[in-house]
Order: structure tokens, then sequence, then C-alpha cells
């Protein structure tokens, strides 16, 4: 019997047991006290150095241009696309490519952040001697202190020996883990910093659902001709017709000052045909919804998304100040790829 077939067929119990997952959570398990070295480190005397890396950085009229070498070369690259979505302009630079002209791409505005775990990759030699020639500033994430690339650097992230979860104890892994949870951890820095916002962070992010997420309400509402409106004390055939008219399934009932006094629904509607004598002869107002719940033009399509869902509603006024300004329906956040 094929080893996928017995495993489709194993009770959970039975799938614990496999060798697979046994190495699965001590390779997890290893990394994860790799993360809490790196914890330390960071409470116990990292701290200060990582405090000047996000002052160096976050003053910098430059980029942030993150070099490295194999597997630390991989993670540099994801640290300078995390940063650069978080507003602090990055790119990566391979080091050897560096040798051969990209060393033109490093400007003396620049910050230079170069992984290493030995601080004695060969390749980055000409751009460390580059940054010391050139003035450029240069940060180190490296387990050597020591090394060449963390006695250069004007500030080194020294990184906490811990044990790799490979169990020959080569291939890169609690290591390259630690690496980019400090990636993580600067970019977050600096994002704080700067107060990075939601809106600031759609910039960079307009595809998918993602970008879809990160639009605001004003971008879709329905305002103006297309709003449906009557003022209190209007007739029901006159507000089921105005209903009607705009196909909204509902309409936004106003005062005399033209603050929101209401809404009526579909719903409104059926319910008071049933329990309410003299349906046609009654105002807007003895049946209408009072106190509707209201967002603001800025409010991100994903907070209006998990309002209508968690109320069980498909419409949602907008208002500035008291007064209604648009009107935005379950469907219109279906279309914009939000859900």
């Amino acid at each position: 019997m094929a080893l996928a077939q017995r495993i489709e067929e194993m009770d959970v119990a039975g799938v614990a047991r496999l060798p697979a997952i046994a190495s699965a959570l001590r390779t997890i398990e290893t990394e994860r006290d790799g993360l809490a070295c790196l914890m330390a480190a960071i409470d116990n005397g990292m701290g200060a150095a990582f405090a000047h890396a996000v002052a160096r950085i976050g003053a910098g009229r430059g980029r942030v241009i993150c070099t490295g070498m194999g597997k630390s070369g991989h993670v540099a690259r994801k640290i300078a696309a995390t940063m650069a979505s978080t507003g602090t302009p990055a790119l990566y630079v391979h080091p050897a490519e560096a040798s051969h002209g990209d060393l033109g791409m490093v400007q003396p505005e620049d910050v230079v952040l170069a992984l290493s775990w030995s601080g004695e990759t060969t390749e980055l030699a000409d751009i460390i001697g580059y940054t010391r020639r050139y003035g450029v500033a240069l940060v180190a994430i490296t387990a050597n202190a020591a090394s060449t690339l963390g006695r250069e650097a004007d500030i080194c992230l020294t990184l906490p020996k811990a044990k790799e979860a490979c169990p020959n104890g080569l291939a890169p892994t609690t290591s390259t883990a630690m690496q980019l949870a400090l990636g993580d951890a600067l970019a977050v820095a600096l994002l704080e910093a700067r107060g990075f916002s939601a809106r600031d962070f759609s910039v960079f992010h307009p595809g998918g659902k993602l970008g879809a997420s990160l639009r605001q309400v004003r971008e879709v509402m329905h305002d103006g001709e297309q709003l449906p409106i009557v003022a209190l004390g209007t007739p029901m055939r006159a507000a089921v017709a105005e209903i009607e008219a705009k196909g909204f399934g509902s309409v936004l009932v106003t005062d005399a000052e033209g603050r929101l006094a209401g809404i009526l629904t579909d719903g409104d509607v059926r319910r008071a045909i049933f329990t309410k004598n003299g349906f046609e002869e009654l105002a807007v107002d003895a049946v209408m919804t009072r106190n509707p719940r209201t967002i603001t033009p800025e409010t991100l399509l994903a907070k209006a998304l998990q309002i209508q869902e968690a109320m069980k509603i498909t419409a949602l006024v907008v208002v500035e100040g008291e007064r209604p300004v648009g009107l935005v329906h379950y469907h219109d956040l279906l279309r914009t790829g939000v859900a």
C-alpha cells in the first residue's frame, strides 16, 4: 500500500506517531528556541544597537541597501521587500554583482544592511570596502561581532549562537529564522516610528484582496443624485417609491436640518405591512429604523464588510458629521474583491 494511502487511512493518533510529524515538531521547537534566544539578546545588550540602527535608518535620506550571500541573501531580499512595503525605501543588491558594477546603486545617503552569519563572507568584501571608502553607513547582522563585517560595521546587531534545526548542524535553519525575525523587527520599528498608517500601506498594495480591503469607503459609496433620501413625515407610498427608484433596497430619512434621522429598508416595509394598520397612510417616521449603523468616508472597505457581516445588514449609511453623504451596499463590497 502506498504511503500516501496509508496516511489517509490513519486516525489522528496514528498520524501523530509518524516520523515526519516528529521531525516537523523538532524543527519548529528548535527554531522557536532560537527566537527565544534572540529575544533575550535584544533584552540583554543588543537592544541598544537595535535602537541605534532604527534611529540611523529612520534619519537617513536615502534607501536601505540589503545584501547577503546564499541563504542570508534570500533573507536580505525579503527584508528589503518588507521595508519597501512599509514605508522604508529599500532594495536588494547582490554582493557578487556589486563587485561588477552594481556598487553604483549604493549612494552616500543610503544605509547598507549586510547579513552574514559568519561575518567573513568573501563576496561581501568589496561592498564593505566601498561603504568605508565613501562614508556609507553600514549595519551588520552577524553572529560574530569580531568578524570582518562585525568590526567594520558602524552598528553591529550580533545574533546569539543557537542550534540549527538541521540534524547535521549545517543547513541554515534556526540562523535564518533569527535573521528574518530581526529584519521584521527592524521594519516594524521603523513603521511605528514613522506613524505609517493602513492608508499609507494601501498606497504600496493596490492589488488583490489586500489592496481592496485597504481602499476607503468614499471610493465605492453611492452619493449625490444616486442617494435615496426622503424627509421625516414623508408618506410610506412616496418612501417606497424612492426605494424602488434608486434600487438599493432602502431609503435614508433626514430631519429638517438634513441630519440623518433613520433608514427605511425593504425588511421594515414588509414587517409594517403585516403589523401596522393603515400602512399606506402612515408617515415614514412610524416604520423606519432609528439610529442606523453609520460609517465615515474614510472607513476601510474591510471594516465596512466586517460590520455588515457581523450585524447581518446589507447597507451602511456614510455620514460626515450627522449628515448622510453616501450609501454602501454589500454588493458594492463584493464587486471590489474585498470579500
